[in-house]
């Protein structure tokens, strides 16, 4: 139960976002207004109004920032990204939950027995009667609660999307760090205790905190499991700032990433740990081959319900080998995989659209009532409440940036490539590939999505720019290599009925001093191209 604290700091964070963004740059206020709220505000307290989602540390930040920057600010900030492709997943994203809650309009009932088309309800055998079937007024708070979710990559895609404002991303994920292993390495050390100490309670279950004979920290956020890729975040972005710092500055950057490093290790999470071995060394790569490991990633994390289905991911496989390295995390590791297999057959039943809110895409006991299935991976969170066009809407999403950016730099040279793209690109496929054990799909995901989106749409523009200056250098190239008499015509009126080619390279026959001599006509009717009237011309002279 949250105490009168929690509440109050909630409540309070909204003129703290306004004051940041009276005092720093609106980028750097953008970026500490989400991730500030993310790693100090309380989790599980939320404040319940009419009409709209409950407000919490994910929401209110979200809405506060996006009231700032439109109202007080007067930005203009476009919801519809720039591609077609983009346009369809946020309306399926935002819409797609109206059709869930329209379909699941019938109740899920707990110890009944049907007799016929009568349904008898034992009582005394389970507290509640079962789960409440979906109204509209759910369709209103589902779509305002994707849309509140949705806020941080409209509002970075329209400050976050140029290379200083990425920089500038980075930065803030390297400072956050550094401060949050104040409270981490205390946690470490005496065990979580600090949301219990600040805000009245324990966000979890505290036997998750125990690892390896000692604790893993929580802080302010929902487990141990989101604390370990805060900190993988913060060395990766660490890790990149130390590759491109000056000489000057390069020693002191690098001892902030080992320093990140071990701090990571004490996390005690392997997954993350394995994950910062692997992401390490990319980082060290060239911004264009980052930018293909982040997209390799997104695609991987985007087909693995497919690619599991199909047999081509060996999860049990998987399960030997952790058993053969770590016979502990073995067994958890199994009871994730039987799960996702029955939640997995649980959604078949509800294919597109799927169950809806209220625990209802979860497995229960008929007639105790007691669930029996745990859902950790968010894919398979996604595709039991919200169908398979739910995922593809939102894990479409995540990977849009990896794969525009990837498709866009095939067509610039690597100077003209920002250097920070290739860290963000590896942090957001890393996180992509960590939903699919964990729920680990934070404010600052999307703020990063809405920032790679900025991005490419910016790319997609510098590519454009580059093709035409390509058009224009060969048209300028064909012009000086014309003979002396092809001239480019110098009157709107002698123009009159060629195309911008000839108009560009050709001259009229006036020009050659002869006008006796009638014009030859093409089939189109025009009179003979330029290039014929020029040749004309040098032989008459001749």
């Amino acid at each position: 139960m949250p105490n009168a604290l929690a509440f109050l700091v909630l409540l309070l964070w909204p003129l703290v976002i306004y004051a940041m963004f009276r005092k720093m740059p609106i980028e750097r206020a953008l970026i500490w207004s989400i991730l500030g709220g993310y790693m100090l505000l309380p989790e599980g307290t939320f404040i319940n109004l009419p009409m709209i989602p409950a407000l919490s540390k994910v929401t209110l930040p979200n809405l506060t920032a996006f009231f700032v920057l439109v109202i007080l600010m007067e930005r203009r900030i476009a919801l519809w990204p720039g591609t077609v492709l983009g346009k369809v997943l946020i309306a399926l994203f935002v819409l797609s939950p109206i059709i869930t809650v329209m379909t699941n309009r019938e109740p899920i009932p707990f110890a009944t027995i049907d007799i016929g088309a009568i349904s008898m309800y034992l009582p005394g055998m389970t507290e509640h009667p079962g789960l409440p079937g979906l109204r509209p007024y759910d369709a209103i708070s589902v779509v305002g609660n994707q849309l509140f979710m949705m806020l941080p990559l409209f509002m970075a895609r329209h400050v976050l999307a140029t290379p200083a404002a990425l920089r500038e991303l980075l930065g803030a994920l390297v400072l956050a760090a550094l401060v949050y292993s104040v409270p981490m390495w205390l946690e470490v050390r005496f065990s979580p205790q600090l949301h219990t100490i600040v805000y009245g309670f324990f966000q979890h279950d505290f036997s998750q905190a125990l690892r390896g004979g000692g604790f893993r920290p929580f802080v302010f956020m929902p487990h141990g499991l989101w604390v370990a890729f805060f900190a993988l975040m913060g060395l990766m972005a660490a890790v990149a700032l130390a590759r491109r710092a000056t000489p000057e500055e390069r020693p002191r950057r690098v001892l902030i990433a080992v320093y990140l490093g071990v701090l990571l290790v004490a996390c005690k999470t392997l997954g993350v740990t394995l994950m910062a071995v692997a992401l390490v060394p990319l980082a060290l790569l060239s911004t264009r081959m980052q930018v293909r490991a982040g997209a390799a990633m997104g695609a991987v994390a985007m087909l693995y319900p497919i690619l599991r289905g199909a047999g081509v991911v060996p999860v049990w496989s998987l399960h030997a080998l952790v058993e053969s390295v770590a016979p502990e995390r073995a067994q958890s590791f199994a009871f994730r995989l039987v799960n996702e297999d029955r939640l997995l057959e649980r959604a078949s039943e509800k294919l597109w659209f799927g169950w809806g809110s209220w625990g209802r895409n979860l497995i229960y006991d008929h007639w105790t009532g007691r669930i029996e299935t745990i859902s950790d991976g968010y894919w398979i969170i996604v595709i039991g409440s919200f169908g398979w066009l739910g995922y593809i809407a939102t894990f479409g999403l995540l990977t849009l940036p990896l794969l525009a950016m990837w498709w866009q730099s095939r067509r610039l040279a690597d100077a003209e490539l920002s250097p920070w793209i290739g860290p963000l690109a590896l942090i957001l496929g890393a996180n992509m590939l960590d939903l699919i054990p964990n729920a680990t799909l934070v404010p600052m995901t999307w703020l990063i999505v809405g920032a790679l989106i900025g991005h490419s749409e910016l790319m997609r523009q510098q590519v454009r720019a580059s093709h035409r200056r390509t058009l224009e250098g060969s048209f300028g190239t064909a012009r000086a290599g014309l003979l002396p008499t092809a001239r480019p015509l110098a009157s709107g009126a002698a123009t009159a009925g060629l195309t911008g080619a000839e108009a560009a390279i050709g001259a009229d026959t006036a020009d050659s001093g002869r006008t006796d001599r009638p014009a030859t006509t093409g089939r189109s009717g025009r009179s003979g191209s330029a290039p014929m009237r020029s040749l004309r011309a040098f032989r008459r002279r001749e």
